[in-house]
């Protein structure tokens, strides 16, 4: 018989090998049930604005209705059915068009449609080997990705989210300056630190202890009035440390600050970074999405000067969670800072290109593959969609603004805010026409949490707050959902004015 018969034999399953091993059968019918509850229950349903965004229930009142106890025998198929709808039910819709709590929401068709094509082929993104097809894709969107930045000779990863996006600049960062320190660690060397926004994102801290610097050598820069850094006080403070005997390793810009959506003056602060030849890195984690939209990317002008960059298409792009990628523009850093070389994946002796192995740039082994929803969105809508999609984000933030502005009751944190996060105050009637004296505010910090809680018992609408500086709490809202149409913009104001006006 020849290989090409025995091949063909192994392959249909007739050689008297393969014949003696039971094959493993994909239950076709609970796939088909388990899909119906995920379009009709968690998306059709869970997207309709007269429905719940979410059904609450207190830890120890879930706990009481969800059989979540791993039994020693199996469960029955109705029982795992019912399971899931109750998921389903006791979940947070975050495609619902009410749903504004995170820098993210919505639900996209086609970015679903990858991530379940995703869990289906369940690979990981480590070699060609085996994720040829997301090898090129990856390629491909992390390519447009760093044209769009400016940075046509560079190189990117996907990442599990962006804190480790940030951390991977720190740590290419620290490399360029001390690339022994991979090999021998930190001893024997000086006190290194990092400059960062005072409204910056915590995960420069967390990726500050992991890396062995120290929480306390991140060194928060003054910001202005609406969040952004300050150039001169960046120049002071490098001064200042550089005085005291410590290296500045890496300064960190925002392009979109969590609470306020404040985006740095990237420009100027490349120039003080050049000047003292630092590594700048940009988080643009929730504000990158503008490189898509002519109408708002001057926002980010400068971006292609920088070292490095964090940008989560999960995000302000809509992908499905997670989606996030550091960029850089140095070709050769990510694998030099992280390779390890490990024989067992990354043979040099392939039969195929190795160099589209790129497993070895990243500080995981197993990766999962986050690039498919991200190119199957971007494959179907086009650079035009997205455009449009962008700029309505701002178009309904910007209308936001203007009812909050000009609606009894309500006081803007920020007159014009840069991104589509609109923080406000609600002052109850009972609270209106006093003085504001610390004793008022100390009341006014009140109303948020109450609301807050208001709305999250109903089900009618998810809106995050918190405190800011010298600012009580306040609400922060978030303009995220592609779909989002000014009608949910009217929502929010009368919402908020119905669960709060009897305070």
């Amino acid at each position: 018989m020849s290989s090409a018969n025995n091949t063909a034999d192994v392959i249909n399953g007739t050689s008297q090998a393969s014949s003696k091993v039971p094959r493993q059968t994909v239950d076709e019918q609970f796939l088909r049930d388990i899909f119906e509850i995920m379009v009709k229950d968690a998306l059709k349903d869970g997207s309709d604005p007269h429905s719940k965004v979410i059904e609450w229930k207190h830890p120890h009142e879930l706990e009481k209705i969800l059989d979540l106890h791993i039994p020693e025998n199996s469960t029955s198929k109705p029982a795992l059915l019912d399971i899931c709808r109750q998921v389903v039910q006791y979940s947070v819709k975050t495609g619902h068009p009410h749903f504004f709590n995170q820098l993210w929401a919505g639900v996209d068709s086609y970015g679903l449609a990858g991530a379940w094509l995703t869990d289906a082929l369940n690979s990981s993104q480590y070699t060609y080997e085996v994720a040829p097809v997301f090898t090129l894709m990856e390629k491909t969107v992390l390519s447009k990705m760093l044209s769009l930045i400016g940075f046509p000779d560079g190189d990117a990863i996907f990442c599990p989210g962006g804190s480790v996006s940030n951390m991977y600049g720190i740590n290419l960062a620290r490399f360029n300056s001390f690339p022994e320190v991979k090999t021998k660690g930190m001893q024997g060397l000086p006190n290194l630190c990092v400059l960062t926004s005072d409204k910056g994102h915590y995960s420069m801290k967390k990726g500050a202890a992991m890396l062995g610097l120290g929480i306390d050598n991140i060194i928060p820069v003054e910001t202005d009035e609406i969040g952004r850094m300050k150039p001169e006080q960046l120049e002071s403070t490098i001064l200042d440390v550089k005085a005291q005997g410590r290296v500045p390793i890496m300064v960190n810009a925002t392009a979109g600050t969590t609470v306020l959506g404040a985006y740095d003056p990237l420009n100027a602060i490349a120039d003080i970074c050049q000047k003292h030849g630092i590594w700048m890195h940009v988080d643009a984690a929730w504000g990158g999405g503008v490189l898509l939209s002519k109408k708002y990317r001057h926002l980010i002008a400068g971006i292609e000067r920088v070292d490095s960059v964090t940008w989560n298409p999960h995000k302000m792009m809509g992908s499905p969670l997670q989606a996030a990628a550091f960029l850089t523009r140095h070709k050769t850093l990510l694998a030099e800072c992280h390779s390890a070389h490990a024989k067992y994946l990354f043979q040099q002796d392939k039969f195929y290109d190795v160099t589209y192995d790129t497993g070895d740039k990243s500080i995981q082994c197993g990766r999962k593959i986050d690039v498919l929803k991200v190119w199957m969105m971007w494959k179907a809508k086009g650079d035009e969609q997205y455009e449009k999609d962008i700029n309505n984000i701002f178009h309904c933030a910007e209308y936001l603004t203007n009812r909050l502005r000009n609606t009894e009751g309500f006081r803007l944190v920020l007159d014009k805010p840069q991104c589509t996060n609109v923080g406000f105050w609600y002052i109850p009637p009972s609270m209106r026409g006093q003085t504001e004296d610390k004793a008022w505010w100390d009341k006014l910090s009140k109303v948020a949490p109450t609301i807050k809680q208001r709305m999250t018992e109903q089900g009618t609408m998810l809106i995050g707050y918190q405190p800011e500086g010298n600012r009580v709490n306040f609400f922060r809202m978030i303009v995220s959902n592609l779909d989002v149409t000014t009608a949910e913009m009217d929502f929010v104001v009368y919402e908020i004015d119905r669960l709060g006006n009897d305070l």
